[in-house]
């Protein structure tokens, strides 16, 4: 077994991969950039090597550098996690010329699989099925078009040399003179290229009522290789997954043995060896029919849910794999234990349509307790840009049957705090609880479908009056002090006065808020709504998982604000920035940002639209494209500019008729959040 292994990756995973060297004795190198000198990989790590600046293209995407961290730290092995590197066959080749065991599969087997195009005909060889579809490197947009028209609609765009649904684009029809589809072939290269730097892409017909299942495949250098079951991967959003859950609640024992073999000869069709994933397009109304997409040859984001159903940790089988040792067990030794449902947590802002987040972690809880697992790059003080995924962390959750897994990774989420970040968790429990989630009647649009019933934007009053009797209780004197005249709030003589605060929360107008009393005993008048009797009291939260190389899930929350509201209690995880006068509230698996104002701030619009024309950036990033200049006429609707964050494109559009009379970005720059990007003069003002 390796004695010093280099992780060549950020985040959850890199967390996760040093977790299991720490347990195999293995000494562990973490690489990062200069955005991650503060990380959590980084303090994990027995060593840490600064690779490069802030853009993975210079540190993380960055062969040399990280080749040459692996020699200077006397690494014998890399394991390159998911994403960035890790399926990347000319980076296994360096680590081969450098005389260290790239901890994958084969040059070859990544060559094969990683060209989708050439992926099918090779499994297609091997007597797997696969969609009807094609396209080849080379081609131009008509031979696109004419695939399309051939293949017929609906008709699914695909880079070829990527995945995790970057530059994906599902095309319903050509539409007039076939602009649609020549728009969406435009778009999917330029994505594409910009990911991957491939814009090749292949045509596939896209099968209709679909689930994504996946089957988990691990070979040895000896010969064996065995399926771990599969896992249903069909909650996604824009081809991003979102919960994964194993095993399948569609398939039966014969199926899931149909489509384990099938797994294993596409494997073995390359000589594959390590871990690898065959993901599989599955007809919803007959699991019989089931079409080989590609195969990842990596560890999956979602690998934990076999994990937990198995009891193997895949982690510690790539290594044995990799440093020649058989995998010792058979497929007669599989069993499937019970149920695991994972969730993934995005620094994303799902009432403002999934835009990406950012900011310092203020305050952070983590769930723990029987059958609850988290894989976690959050720490306190640990500051989320828009330079990389936006993916923070997974919650996992396994119990004996499928509803008591969904119960308890509900029960999880509801105890996640993250408070200076705002994250998709409330959006996760309700995509749980979704009643067609609950009866397993799954497929890969349901999250589109139900949106609307998933995302809520709205803030309850009793936020309101936390914030409200939160700042009574900051002003209030110390105990032994009983002046009556030194109580704010307005106790004077007498019947005491009503006090007004006024709170913005981000998104919401202002609204004004009374209080009459002191926190402890006290009436809430919200708006202009009536006075309701109110008592705040404030409590330390706990502090755990803050020493060096802790598994203990981290919990650093701030205070616990304990509320009681008409009658019924509810408990508050407070912060507050280390600048400015914003505050954060969390209360199960919602979060609040707000701050205290004195002036009504103006509105936005989805569009990033705001008073009198004036455009501002939704989401921090960088300005992609300017697709117009100061002075132009534009119309309703026009593409101003597209920015990018955390490879997600975002185009602001002229919110009316007129002029564009300020201008101040340029293409390449970095933006704020509420940034000015550009101002349009109305026709009519």
């Amino acid at each position: 077994m390796f004695d010093t292994v280099l992780v060549a990756n950020r985040g959850e995973i890199a967390v996760r991969v040093i977790r299991t060297l720490r347990e195999l004795g293995i000494r562990s190198v973490a690489v990062f950039s200069d955005a991650d000198a503060g990380a959590r990989h980084v303090a994990d790590a027995d060593v840490a090597v600064h690779i490069g600046p802030t853009p993975a293209g210079q540190s993380y995407l960055n062969i040399r550098a990280v080749i040459d961290a692996a020699v200077r730290t006397g690494a014998k092995a890399i394991h390159p996690g998911y994403g960035f590197l890790s399926e990347n066959a000319a980076f296994a080749r360096a680590c081969t010329d450098a005389g260290l065991v790239f901890i994958g599969p084969p040059v070859a087997a990544i060559e094969a699989m990683g060209d989708k195009i050439s992926a099918k005909r090779t499994v297609a060889a091997a007597g797997v099925p696969v969609v009807p579809g094609g396209g080849a490197a080379g081609m131009s947009d008509a031979e696109l078009v004419e695939i399309a028209e051939e293949t017929g609609f609906p008709v699914l765009l695909k880079p070829s040399a990527g995945g995790g649904g970057k530059g994906m684009r599902l095309v319903t029809e050509a539409g007039p003179d076939g602009r649609a589809l020549k728009d969406a072939i435009a778009g999917a290269r330029r994505e594409a290229s910009a990911s991957f730097g491939d814009d090749t892409l292949l045509v596939e017909r896209f099968i209709t009522d679909p689930r994504h299942i996946e089957i988990q495949v691990m070979g040895d250098r000896h010969g064996t290789v065995v399926h771990l079951g599969e896992r249903e991967c069909s909650l996604q959003r824009r081809h991003q997954k979102i919960i994964e859950e194993a095993p399948s609640p569609l398939l039966s024992p014969a199926q899931r043995e149909a489509m384990g073999a099938a797994a294993v000869e596409a494997a073995r069709a390359v000589g594959y060896t390590g871990a690898g994933t065959v993901e599989f397009i599955v007809d919803g109304g007959n699991a019989d029919d089931h079409f080989f997409m590609e195969m990842n040859t990596r560890l999956q984001v979602e690998h934990p849910v076999t994990e937990l159903v198995t009891g193997l940790d895949l982690v510690e089988l790539q290594l044995r794999v990799a440093a020649g040792e058989p995998l010792g067990v058979t497929q007669e030794d599989i069993r499937l234990d019970g149920h695991a449902v994972e969730a993934r947590i995005y620094a994303e802002d799902p009432a403002r349509g999934f835009l990406p987040t950012g900011g310092s972690v203020l305050a952070l809880h983590e769930p723990a307790g029987p059958g609850v697992r988290v894989d976690s790059a959050l720490r306190p003080g640990l500051d989320v840009g828009g330079a990389y995924d936006p993916m923070l962390a997974k919650v996992i959750a396994h119990g004996p049957d499928r509803a008591t897994a969904l119960r308890c990774l509900d029960a999880a989420l509801v105890d996640t705090v993250t408070l200076g970040v705002s994250t998709n968790v409330a959006f996760l429990r309700a995509l749980l609880r979704h009643p067609d989630v609950v009866a397993g009647q799954l497929d890969t649009g349901l999250v589109e479908r139900a949106l609307p019933e998933l995302v809520d934007d709205g803030v309850p009053d009793p936020v309101y009056a936390v914030a409200a009797l939160q700042r009574v209780l900051e002003l209030e004197p110390s105990p032994g002090v009983t002046d009556p005249w030194d109580i704010p709030g307005g106790w004077r003589m007498g019947a005491p006065a009503w006090a007004t605060w006024r709170f913005a929360l981000a998104g919401h107008d202002p609204v004004d808020v009374r209080v009459r009393g002191r926190a402890t005993a006290a009436e809430v008048a919200i708006g202009g709504g009536d006075a309701v009797a109110c008592a705040l009291r404030s409590e330390a939260a706990p502090v755990s998982g803050d020493g060096r190389h802790s598994d203990t899930p981290h919990s650093r929350a701030g205070r616990v604000l304990v509320l009681q509201y008409a009658g019924a209690t509810q408990r508050y995880h407070t912060a507050a920035a280390a600048e400015g006068n914003q505050r954060w509230l969390g209360r199960r698996g919602r979060a609040w940002a707000f701050s205290e104002t004195g002036r009504l701030a103006a509105a936005r619009s989805d569009t990033g639209a705001g008073a009198e024309g004036t455009l501002r950036s939704p989401m921090p990033g960088t300005v992609l494209t300017v697709n117009v200049a100061a002075g132009d006429a534009v119309t309703e609707g026009q593409p101003l500019l597209v920015i990018e964050a955390m490879k997600m494109e975002h185009t602001i559009a002229a919110p009316s008729d007129g002029t564009v009379s300020e201008l101040p970005v340029r293409p390449g720059q970095q933006v704020a959040v509420d940034e000015l990007l550009a101002t349009v003069t109305p026709e009519d003002p």
